[in-house]
């Protein structure tokens, strides 16, 4: 069982190689429990949400290379928690992205439910949003930290102060995405600086950061950042591919 977190951006048949992994174990999940197809739930939250979870499930179906999948897809809008069941009896579950606080809200009911599946070996596929749920605390779209610009907004509409929710905690890290591609770096940095995370790990786009029994693994074209607070301040490094 592996956590597959990916920072956003990949979108196309070309990333699909990003998605293989959860796809191989999924199969594998369902092979271990006598199914011939593997049963993956596909959540979407977000104003385009059967659109964006079809694409999703389309990408998975071509990362498997041809292995029978079905797909159990959940559209939900804004304000609007998922069914109870939307992740139960599968063999992996993947959530898109969106709004962090909309996705974070609409999955929180079954929160519960996903730590008890991926405890049980499910694999669990983050993307962007997806991903910044899947940390201890979830961070929320925040620009500011005592009222500091920590990361760039726009100059006409002055951002909101920076909140940290509880995400669902299938990592013990804060989890931050877009990383590279929108320059929100310095707003982990400021916000392990400001005691409010503890270590977070930042991905960048058309990049997978994979969690499991081995570790810690990066594929892709970017960066994974981890960030740690000390004694004299933040110390930023990248992990390895």
């Amino acid at each position: 069982m592996s956590i597959h977190l990916i920072g956003g951006g990949a979108t196309t048949s070309a990333d699909a190689p990003l998605h293989a992994s959860f796809v191989r174990e999924a199969a594998r999940r369902a092979e271990a429990a006598g199914r011939e197809r593997a049963r993956i739930a596909v959540i979407s939250l977000h104003p385009e949400a059967e659109e964006k979870a079809a694409a999703l499930g389309e990408l998975l179906v071509v990362a498997g290379g041809g292995a029978a999948i079905d797909l159990k897809l959940t559209a939900g809008r804004a304000g609007e928690p998922i069914a109870q069941d939307a992740v139960d009896d599968v063999d992996g579950i993947a959530v898109g992205g969106g709004n962090v606080e909309t996705v974070r809200a609409g999955l929180e009911p079954v929160f519960d439910r996903i730590r008890r599946h991926v405890a049980a070996g499910v694999p669990y596929l983050g993307v962007s949003a997806g991903a910044m749920i899947a940390g201890e605390r979830s961070l929320g779209s925040g620009t500011r930290i005592g009222g500091v610009v920590v990361s760039p907004e726009d100059a006409a509409e002055p951002g909101e102060e920076l909140e940290l929710d509880a995400g669902i905690g299938l990592v013990d890290v804060t989890i931050e995405v877009h990383v590279a591609q929108r320059g929100v770096l310095s707003r982990v940095i400021a916000a392990a600086e400001a005691g409010l995370v503890t270590g977070a790990l930042g991905i960048d786009e058309r990049t997978a950061l994979i969690v499991g029994d081995g570790g810690l693994r990066v594929e892709g074209a970017g960066n994974v950042w981890r960030v740690l607070p000390t004694d004299s301040g933040v110390l930023v490094s990248t992990v390895g591919g």
